[in-house]
């Protein structure tokens, strides 16, 4: 079996895809976007100065929505919302590749995304923030990788490690923050990713607590993983609504709870992203961003 040693890189105007073996060109330009993923509750984020809407499109089809391009502090900054502004794309239909890939043809070279999550520990309370650091993929029905075998996609098979799957220096940049703006928040967490839209059953809850999953939501996979496989470091804002259903004497999920949780608790993941922006624009990223390269 062959498996080639190439990086996403660019979309030609013919729509066929352009690769490049690993190099260094672009990894510590100053002038790389960083990409935000806004999830439930943050779909229609209005926080860029200089802002313009872009339409794409790519080999996979059309992102989520629009890319929203501009900057925050001075960074330039490329924001899509993951399930459109009207937050109408469900979780399976949600086109993964497409969204990644429109990020990384804007030259993103990071992506700090949020989601709305329920939690699966006693200590992580409706209202905290938790910065992933592992997944559990309980999905069925989505793309994984950009090297399916299709016409426009590149060539080979690519077996990456997921070991790691969240970039460790872009978490340590939100738990510092995080922790030097007194937000409340949990330095690690193994995100449970289930198919949806249907939440969980309370057999299924109590399952995924004995597995050690810390919270639980719908969309981390396979969005992270196609940003590993794109070379791009990946960081996740998970925002505890709830306790799912596997806590005795607790209401049990909802979409209502959920919306009332994200509406008064958004603006710490925002507040977090703020800061972070300008703090990963300055940093040295050069052997991180070239690990993250396939190898």
């Amino acid at each position: 079996m062959r498996v080639e040693k190439y990086a996403l890189r660019i979309v030609n105007h013919a729509g066929a895809l352009l690769f490049k073996k690993r190099g260094t060109s672009s990894l510590t330009s100053p002038t790389a976007p960083i990409g935000i993923i806004g999830g439930s509750g943050m779909s229609d984020l209005d926080i860029l100065e200089e802002k313009s809407v872009k339409n794409v499109d790519t080999p996979y089809g059309k992102p989520s929505d629009a890319l929203l391009v501009g900057k925050i502090k001075g960074v330039n900054c490329v924001l899509l919302s993951r399930h459109g502004k009207q937050h109408f794309i469900m979780p399976s239909n949600i086109n993964y590749r497409a969204n990644i890939w429109a990020l990384k043809n804007e030259g993103c070279t990071h992506i700090i995304a949020t989601t709305a999550c329920g939690s699966l520990q006693e200590e992580i309370q409706p209202g905290d923030i938790v910065i992933l650091d592992q997944f559990i993929d309980r999905t069925t029905k989505r793309h994984q990788t950009f090297y399916d075998g299709s016409p426009t996609s590149p060539a080979g098979i690519c077996h990456i490690s997921m070991a790691d799957p969240f970039c460790k220096k872009s978490r340590e940049v939100l738990m510092d923050i995080a922790k030097t703006l007194g937000i409340e928040h949990h330095t690690k967490g193994t995100v449970v990713t289930i198919e949806g839209p249907r939440f969980s059953s309370r057999a299924e809850s109590l399952m995924f607590q004995q597995w050690h999953g810390d919270v639980i939501n719908m969309t981390t996979v396979p969005e992270v993983v196609l940003a590993k496989e794109a070379g791009i470091s990946y960081v996740s804002i998970a925002m505890a609504t709830d306790y799912d259903c596997w806590k005795e004497n607790e209401e049990a999920v909802t979409v209502e709870k959920v919306l009332k949780i994200l509406e008064e608790n958004a603006n710490k993941a925002l507040t977090i992203i703020l800061a972070a922006v300008p703090q990963i624009a300055s940093m040295d990223w050069y052997e991180s961003i070239k690990n993250l390269k396939i190898n």
